[in-house]
């Protein structure tokens, strides 16, 4: 018989919207490397997934926060919003798309203060 006590596991805490929730974390997963993504000023998948809904499309101008796509994974529907002002240059995905994570999503071209 299995022994599943064994396994190490450290306990977390992750606050969503204000509720706190606490889980266990498999040793295998603490020696994982934390997720960085590559470039902020490019939107990038932060999770594996699908893409629901496209917001915008080429030539669009965006504010820092405005929608660009809906990225859907284990059953959550995640928001990626603009991280700056700016235009759409190219979107690189459409909607049914499966993307990896850090996959870019879409380009923008930084839109100065006038």
């Amino acid at each position: 018989m299995k022994e599943h006590h064994k396994d190490k596991k450290e306990r977390v805490s992750l606050i969503i919207d204000g509720t706190e929730y606490k889980t266990y974390l498999p040793e295998e997963n603490r020696k994982k490397p934390p997720w960085e993504k590559k470039n902020e000023d490019v939107p990038a998948a932060f999770i594996p997934g699908t893409i629901t809904r496209v917001y915008v499309k080429v030539g669009q101008k965006v504010r820092k926060g405005d929608k660009l796509v809906i990225l859907e994974a284990m059953k959550m529907k995640n928001r990626v919003l603009a991280p700056l002002d700016g235009v759409v240059t190219e979107v690189l995905v459409k909607e049914g798309e499966q993307v990896s994570r850090g996959q870019a999503l879409v380009f923008l071209e930084r839109k100065d203060e006038e």
